[in-house]
């Protein structure tokens, strides 16, 4: 990459985070003031930088625009599917990937291996809140306005005997998963299975979906399944990576 792309990157990058003065921007690129006022001033005519007026640099509306596009352009799904693809290589397991959707979470993709449990879920379909593992990580760094929208919802009808049954259970199931970052469903749909699950994040910081890996509990209990859970955020902090995020953002 030309040294002056790379500059002009590292203007627009340094000016995203907020509105600098061009000595800032000199500084920070290591030039004189008169080089980098023409660096800006290139980036301005394009309408990526714009200039305040209180005279300082930030990000230019012709660049709100060009993201705004590149994220409608963005399939989710498509641009996930090689790593869950990977993880369930790797873990020889099912792999699942959710999203939120209005007041509801769906499956959008599944990877099932012939020799793993056959899960009774369907892309497009709704998961069952209370009891998924994909739902409880995405509920827990959700909109509190819109988690308690979902919950609302919830009727807790017991699937099994480990089915989370009342609404404050299953808040503080979820503030567990705030704390470790990470959430599971111990046989809490159907005894013979269960998972583990991560959050997805975007470059907002924002959990756009959640990742899962689900095996049969006669094969591999919660404890030994824990054990794949290294594999799990590895590839859920890769997503999020693809998707613009940074350890700062969330």
């Amino acid at each position: 990459m030309s040294q002056t792309v790379q500059r002009a990157i590292d203007i627009l990058e340094f000016c995203s985070v907020r509105p600098r003065t061009l000595l800032e921007i000199a500084d920070m690129i290591g030039v004189h003031r008169t080089t980098a006022l023409r660096l800006v001033q290139t980036l301005a005519g394009g309408g990526l930088i714009r200039r305040d007026e209180r005279g300082l640099y930030g990000v230019g509306f012709r660049l709100a625009a060009l993201a705004d596009s590149a994220l409608r352009q963005f399939d989710l799904r498509t641009m996930v599917h090689p790593f869950i693809l990977d993880l369930s290589e790797r873990v020889g397991q099912t792999v699942q990937f959710a999203v939120p959707d209005g007041d509801a979470v769906v499956y959008v993709d599944k990877i099932e291996p012939a020799d793993s449990i056959h899960l009774d879920t369907r892309i497009g379909g709704q998961v069952v809140v209370q009891t998924a593992g994909v739902s409880k990580a995405l509920l827990a760094f959700m909109d509190p306005e819109q988690r308690d929208r979902i919950v609302d919802g919830i009727t807790f009808r017991p699937f099994t005997s480990s089915s989370i049954t009342s609404r404050e259970e299953f808040l503080r199931r979820l503030d567990e998963v705030r704390d470790t970052g990470w959430a599971y469903d111990d046989g809490e749909y159907e005894e013979i299975s269960n998972c583990i699950a991560a959050p997805v994040w975007n470059h907002a910081g924002t959990a756009a979906g959640a990742i899962s890996i689900t095996a049969i509990k006669s094969q591999m209990d919660l404890t030994r399944l824990r054990e794949l859970l290294p594999d799990l955020l590895e590839t859920a902090r890769a997503v999020s990576e693809s998707l613009g995020w940074s350890p700062t953002a969330s």
